[in-house]
């Protein structure tokens, strides 16, 4: 730093000696210039504004200086003391903000998705919940989904056992047993094995109720929950889905509509799953040709267990204060799950008109609002769909069919299927 002394005759002494040592106010350091640079330095500085400035600490800290134009430089001195710390609190909570918004954007699938809550939750078995879930058997099977990735089944069934010792046939010679399929898209938390002896329960009432008909439920554990491989996400959900569905059509031949049946059950967000999968299958219903490979499967029924509208809905509904930045990322959202939009396709094509939908909602539900559900409702009925709906008093989320008017109203349902 060049310091220009106070009076004329101190800067004549220094430019007459060609080498010169200069020293600074800060201690122990030494400047030492040759002759042409210091006449260039002499030029500079003499071009600078003869305006001087006067500070308690002339050659430490930001100044607030002009240049020779008029125009102010920025420094921190031109702030008054008391507007600092409010300055630096709204900028502290403004990078906050921005922060938690790049975070929700980037680790979405993450905060949707959670198949290690509770912990330990991917290492569950089935044979821990055996108890529970009898006189079900429940067993693992292995599928891959459409892309390849690997994926667990868990399949659930209780059949009749004729007089003659032999399952799947009635009591009468040579007649076959109807049989009802449910596949079911379980929530966005936790594994398939504690959800078994739920799924167990609409069985049992079913055996006990004297019906001549054959449960089978096939529950689907997406990428990246249970044993299933890969990560979660909608277009890896959407693959798995379709990919279970082929499976059960092979495996329990539902193009014979007379004897066998399937329902599509699916919970919270597996809700939004199975009316995306009855928007892909009942659409390419009128699209595909009698002769293809892989028919569209015919669907007898649907049971939405506390859906939402979509993600972005979910968004609003949970984050009502316009404050917090979750409610105005949705054009970021990679997850959208719109149960309005699938119920809209269905509702075009003659097999969705003809599709009776059970909507099961809980009164105390703390996640989804029940103003969800009311509006899936009321669109049903204006889009002229088989739409039923039953509202289960003091359950919470996840309780719905765990009590005995929820699970009544599912058995009532499939009941109703295998009669048709």
């Amino acid at each position: 730093m060049l310091l220009r002394p106070r009076n004329a005759l101190a800067w004549n002494s220094i430019v007459s000696t060609p080498p010169v040592a200069i020293r600074s106010r800060a201690p122990r350091t030494l400047h030492t210039l040759r002759g042409d640079e210091l006449q260039s330095s002499r030029r500079f500085l003499l071009r600078l504004p003869s305006k001087r400035v006067t500070t308690s600490q002339p050659y430490h800290g930001f100044q607030n200086l002009s240049h020779g134009d008029g125009t102010r430089l920025l420094s921190m001195s031109a702030i008054p003391a008391a507007l600092l710390p409010p300055l630096a609190f709204v900028g502290l909570a403004l990078t906050l903000w921005f922060y938690k918004c790049c975070m929700m954007v980037v680790f979405q699938n993450k905060i949707i998705y959670m198949p290690s809550i509770p912990p330990f939750s991917r290492g569950e078995k089935i044979e821990d919940y055996e108890r529970a879930c009898r006189p079900v058997s429940w067993e693992e099977k292995r599928i891959r989904s459409l892309d390849g990735t690997q994926l667990a089944l868990a399949v659930g069934k209780l059949s009749h056992r004729t007089e003659s010792g032999i399952d799947g046939q009635s009591g009468v010679e040579g007649e076959v047993r109807k049989h009802v399929v449910i596949l079911y898209f379980q929530g966005n938390a936790s594994s398939l094995p504690p959800r078994l002896p739920l799924l167990s329960e609409p069985l049992k009432a079913l055996h006990g109720s004297g019906t001549h008909t054959d449960f089978t439920i096939i529950a689907l554990s997406y990428r990246g929950y249970w044993t299933s491989r890969g990560r979660a996400s909608q277009k890896g959900i959407e693959l798995d889905a379709l990919a279970a569905l082929r499976w059960v059509q092979e495996t329990y031949a539902l193009n014979d509509p007379a004897h066998t049946r399937l329902v599509i059950w699916g919970q919270s967000i597996g809700a939004g799953v199975a009316t995306g999968v009855l928007m892909q299958n009942i659409s390419s219903i009128s699209t595909t040709a009698s002769s293809s490979p892989q028919r569209p499967v015919k669907v007898h029924g649907a049971i939405l267990e506390t859906p939402f509208v979509n993600t972005r809905r979910m968004l609003d509904a949970l984050y009502p204060q316009k404050w917090l930045p979750y409610r105005y990322l949705w054009p970021f959202l990679r997850s959208w799950w719109d149960s309005e939009a699938a119920l809209r396709a269905v509702a075009e094509t003659r097999p969705g008109k003809e599709l009776p939908i059970l909507i099961i909602s809980a009164a105390k539900d703390e996640i989804v609002p029940a103003e969800q559900a009311n509006y899936l409702e009321k669109l049903a009925v204006q889009l002229g769909l088989d739409v039923s709906r039953r509202d289960v008093s003091g359950a919470l989320h996840t309780e719905a069919t765990s009590r005995a008017e929820g699970r009544g109203a599912v058995v009532e349902f499939l009941r109703k299927i295998a009669d048709e």
